[in-house]
């Protein structure tokens, strides 16, 4: 690998600029169920004139713009226009509920947001103005919101334009105010080292954090990770992962722009037929994916049908891989040289990564070796000390992947990094003597479903504001489809009743969908440890017998 990355020391905006030039002619962008392929040249002359747009409403570096959409070519273009012009892109989960949106927006202290109408049964629309009433008597780039009071100017990617919004169009018909260099000037003023991103992370402590990534930070993660698939101007990659997600943002478009290769999105949300279908008319190199992803593809009914073998390589992440899945992607699926990425929001997101000239054995049984420039420590987690090969404790990181800290929350910024710059995962890890590295268990109380961070406290204070519960305990428990599932423990009032249906019901309206229980067991008593503690891992050890879960709880992960 190169000891100094070309990307080094350069921005976003800057780095587009040069692939776009390398690579003028070649695509950079296809949404094929929209018909839509873009070139470098024409990608980055639409990414300019929607920074110019951004310049010409008034944005300024350091300022935050929120995205909270579905994949759109319009989130695409906004996530370089944003870099272009050195606006934080605050990423906002397109399956949030209004409670969700109204934190994200507030703690971001957003100055303009994005978003499409509708998508299923969302209708974000009528979410915002649930938010942001005062939206409906505004004019566009005058709101006044007593609960969101930086937020000025709102941007519909679709549809019949609404009072107090604008529309991309206009947005991209404002830019023509702004001349080529006064868009320069503002490139110029631009460091890498200077926050680009804000993406929200699910941890134990309820509310989201925002994890604040720096133009560098993306750069080199981008740089590495797609050094470690061997990656270049002639691949193609198929990014069915949410944008609004570091594995779609980061590892997707960042990647891609590294090294010229094209951005294939199958759809506006995850579709295991729209994927196998882009794979094979696009002849796509490389596919991403988390585990439940790739059960999706190899299990549904078009799979036989469709011609794979452009494969070559590509991202599995998110969520601990079965050892058997990774035997089946590269065999079945043709992706001979599958990568395993782990790493978390905080750290950009990879800190370790495979190899495509790993040995199978290592591809499949372990998430690699760290990536070049940044350290991994594996220490006890009562005493700090650190542990040798072959002994769990938990993974520590330090270097150019580490987030700048948790946007306006110094206290959990200083619980995630100690004073020598040292990221805490919270994920328990051993190092083999060959320098692989396993993941053997979480330090921290939180469930991924899916590849989902869910904080298992903000599903628990929820249900506490229904009456009849007493007392609650969210836990995961093992899933043969998303690697883990929610159960609500639930111990209810004397002489109250409510059903599982309820339960349910209650979670959805007010929750993104993935947080709503799949199970709901109710209990007299909780086991706890001698000083009154629950003990939450006896629930999931009762839960995995009491379900049949123990052959899916034995399945051997990286």
């Amino acid at each position: 690998m190169a000891n100094v990355p070309w990307v080094s020391g350069l921005t976003i905006g800057q780095v587009l600029r040069e692939t776009a030039r390398r690579n003028a002619r070649q695509d950079a962008v296809v949404f094929p169920q929209l018909d839509v392929r873009l070139n470098w040249q024409d990608f980055d002359a639409l990414v300019d004139r929607a920074a110019k747009g951004l310049l010409a409403l008034g944005f300024e570096p350091g300022d935050h713009f929120g995205v909270w959409a579905t994949n759109w070519p319009e989130w695409l273009v906004l996530q370089f226009a944003t870099a272009r012009t050195g606006v934080v892109l605050v990423t906002i989960n397109p399956a949030y509920r209004t409670s969700e949106l109204q934190f994200a927006l507030q703690q971001s202290e957003i100055r303009g947001l994005a978003l499409i109408q509708r998508f299923k049964t969302s209708n974000y629309y009528q979410m915002l103005l649930d938010v942001c009433p005062e939206l409906v008597s505004a004019t566009a780039g005058h709101l006044c919101s007593d609960s969101l009071p930086n937020l000025e100017w709102v941007i519909q990617f679709h549809g019949a334009e609404h009072p107090g919004m604008l529309t991309w169009a206009r947005l991209l018909k404002a830019g023509e105010s702004v001349s080529d260099g006064e868009l320069q000037s503002c490139e110029r003023l631009l460091a890498a080292s200077a926050p680009i991103a804000l993406q929200y992370t699910s941890g134990t402590t309820g509310h989201p954090k925002g994890a604040l990534l720096t133009h560098s930070n993306l750069l080199l993660n981008g740089y590495y990770t797609g050094d470690c698939q061997r990656l270049s101007a002639a691949d193609r990659i198929c990014i069915p992962v949410p944008l609004y997600h570091c594995f779609g943002c980061v590892l997707g478009t960042v990647c891609a722009v590294v090294y010229g290769a094209a951005m294939v999105f199958p759809g506006e949300s995850y579709n295991p037929v729209a994927t196998l279908r882009a794979i094979e008319a696009e002849r796509c190199t490389a596919i991403y994916g988390v585990p439940t992803m790739f059960i999706a593809e190899l299990e549904s009914p078009e799979f036989p049908r469709r011609d794979t073998s452009s494969l070559r390589t590509g991202i599995m992440a998110g969520s601990p891989c079965p050892i058997e899945l990774m035997k089946r992607v590269t065999a079945d699926l043709g992706a001979r040289d599958i990568t395993i990425g782990y790493g978390q929001t905080e750290a950009s997101p990879i800190i370790t990564m495979t190899r495509t000239d790993d040995p199978i054995e290592a591809r499949v049984g372990s998430v690699g070796r760290v990536i070049p420039g940044v350290e991994v420590k594996i220490v006890d987690p009562e005493t700090g000390a650190e542990l040798p090969d072959n002994q769990s404790g938990e993974l520590c990181c330090r270097g150019h992947n580490v987030m700048l800290g948790y946007y306006n929350m110094p206290d959990r910024t200083a619980e995630a990094i100690d004073a020598d710059g040292w990221l805490h995962t919270g994920d328990i890890a051993l190092r083999q003597p060959d320098g692989y590295y396993r993941i053997t268990g979480r330090q921290k109380d939180m469930i991924i479903r899916g590849g989902e961070n869910i904080s298992p406290r903000e599903i628990e204070e929820l249900l506490y504001q229904l009456p009849q519960i007493e007392d609650v305990q969210i836990v995961g428990v093992p899933d043969r489809k998303f690697g883990e599932e929610i159960l609500a423990c639930v111990k209810l009032r004397s002489g109250q009743t409510v059903s599982e249906t309820e339960i349910r019901k209650f979670c959805h309206e007010r929750l993104a969908h993935y947080k709503t229980p799949r199970y709901v067991k109710f209990v007299d008593q909780f086991p706890t440890t001698v000083t009154g503690k629950i003990q939450k891992f006896r629930l999931r050890e009762q839960a995995i017998e009491e379900l049949g879960l123990s052959e899916v709880a034995s399945l051997v992960t990286a």
